[in-house]
């Protein structure tokens, strides 16, 4: 590795040195020494010192090792507070010459000049980013002195209790300093410039949060559980909205399907409609909101309700009630998080840190050849927005698409289940906003239920995941209660299953569409 590169025009199929008139020579290449060039952004005085900033030869061998990989330079080795310069990796065409210059001294003869290639370069690395960004583990004084924390908080070898006790400034660096370490030009927008007599809105609470975007024109009606009655029919704008973009035949065919799909079918969820409809996602936000009404509370919190039809004052509803079902997951169920065969959609880990790099891959092309014969028809086109039936329907042999789904009762294909549902068929008292027309408890059995046979399946699937626990040892004495046993029971259920980061929030998602 060297810090320096001198490029110079030269033929890679050069022989022995040959004297030429002028300024050009003929060097041989040596082609088995190839080298990394690493241009350092300061005067190097110490090669050794120098090394040891970006983690000497090993550290930048293992970069190099990893193309989207960035190289970290720190200008302080031994602190564990600096924040490191990240140097992008470029390809190159360079050659690493060693010029010697010999002269006698006193006489009046011309210097003779050595050259030999030492190798070629082919991967540079730049620095090119800011090095400001960084965080000193010192306090400042109330008269402005400046104290280190570095020996009150980092352990630098084994401590007794007292070094733990001590009284220290509260110091915590940050987390990230920011995710950009090259400067990016901000454009400001003008000021919106409005028509002569217009009459700006009052801001409120609700509305703080882009003032400067133009309200989403799909005129869809949000209803609560709480509201005494529900709408009867849609927003006139919602039924201009879409007629003016239904303009093919295909747009009416798929409107007369969506009114069959509510006639038979008062409540639907929009996985449930993307499923049964071949719609651009676009086009279903302008139709759904002329077909039915939006809940946003409620046991039928997030489904499309048919204009007129009032779910809680029909107890034959109960079917169309929505289950928020999770993925449990921890060691009480037989796999960790890692484990798990549904993977998160998102995560919050999962974000590209400044020392790597993300490069694009270009696709590869695909020819499919046409051998239809010219007297049969053509096959109907493939749908292209369609989506698969498991989105929305549970069974007892398959695994959800996501950790987190938000069924409809209805579409819970297993007679257990359905036996738990209707229990209570012709007995319904009273609709509540947590159960609806259900059981009190209803939806927390329901999902103990489903979250078994997840557990069946997996465990079927991928057997692995499951080892029998280990046996404990005989005891000389057995515990006189049940202590240990009941200790057991309450590790169990601090592993109980969490919110997945990862998991696709469908009612949010659908909200924001219409806001």
């Amino acid at each position: 590795m060297h810090e320096e590169t001198t490029e110079t025009g030269m033929s890679e199929h050069a022989g022995p040195s040959v004297p030429v008139p002028g300024s050009a020579a003929v060097l041989s290449l040596k082609p088995d020494c190839k080298l990394v060039c690493v241009e350092y952004p300061g005067y190097v005085v110490n090669v050794e010192k120098m090394l040891e900033t970006v983690g000497g030869e090993p550290g930048v061998s293992k970069t190099y090792s990893e193309p989207s990989r960035r190289l970290e330079l720190n200008y302080r080795p031994q602190d564990p507070y600096c924040h490191p310069l990240c140097g992008n990796r470029f390809p190159c065409t360079s050659l690493l010459l060693r010029v010697r210059k010999r002269s006698r001294k006193g006489s009046g003869a011309e210097a003779q000049v050595d050259m030999e290639v030492v190798g070629h370069i082919g991967t540079t690395y730049k620095f090119q980013g800011m090095g400001d960004f960084q965080y000193l583990a010192v306090h400042t004084e109330a008269d402005g002195a400046q104290t280190s924390l570095y020996d009150k908080i980092l352990l630098r070898q084994p401590e007794k209790k007292e070094f733990f006790d001590k009284e220290v400034p509260l110091y915590i660096p940050p987390p990230i300093f920011s995710r950009l370490d090259n400067p990016v030009d901000y454009y400001y927008r003008p000021d919106i410039q409005h028509r002569e007599g217009y009459v700006s809105q009052t801001v409120s609470s609700e509305n703080l949060i882009g003032l400067s975007r133009a309200r989403r024109p799909h005129n869809a009606i949000f209803v609560t559980f709480d509201e005494k009655e529900v709408p009867s029919k849609p927003l006139e704008a919602a039924v201009q909205n879409w007629k003016r973009l239904c303009m093919h035949e295909n747009d009416s065919r798929v409107e007369q399907q969506m009114r069959e799909m509510f006639e038979r079918r008062p409540i639907w969820s929009r996985n449930a409609v993307k499923a049964n409809l071949d719609i651009h996602p676009d086009k279903l936000k302008l139709l759904l909101p002329s077909m039915a009404y939006y809940m946003l509370t409620g046991p039928w919190r997030s489904l499309w309700v048919r204009f007129g039809y009032d779910p809680r004052k029909t107890p034959e509803a109960k079917i169309y009630q929505v289950l928020d079902f999770r993925i449990r997951c921890g060691m009480k169920h037989g796999y960790t998080p890692n484990d798990m065969p549904v993977k998160a959609k998102r995560s919050t880990y999962n974000y590209t840190l400044p020392i790597s790099v993300n490069k694009a891959v270009p696709q590869a092309a695909s020819v499919q050849e046409i051998t239809q014969d010219r007297g049969q028809p053509m096959k109907p086109a493939p749908p292209r927005y369609k989506l698969k039936e498991p989105t929305y329907i549970f069974s007892e042999d398959t695994l959800p698409p996501y950790r987190q789904m938000f069924y409809q009762l209805c579409d819970l294909e297993v007679e257990s289940i359905k036996k738990l549902i209707h229990r209570n068929d012709g007995k319904e008292e009273e609709c509540n906003e947590r159960d609806g027309w259900c059981l009190p408890r209803t939806p927390d059995e329901l999902r103990d239920i489903m979250s078994s046979m997840i557990k069946q399946n997996i465990r079927s699937k991928r057997p692995a995941l499951f080892h029998p626990k280990p046996k404990r040892k005989a005891a000389a004495q057995e515990p006189e209660s049940g202590e240990e046993e009941q200790d057991e029971e309450e590790d169990e259920d601090e592993e109980e299953y969490q919110p997945s980061e990862g998991s696709d929030n469908e009612m949010e998602t659908e909200i924001l569409d219409y806001m």
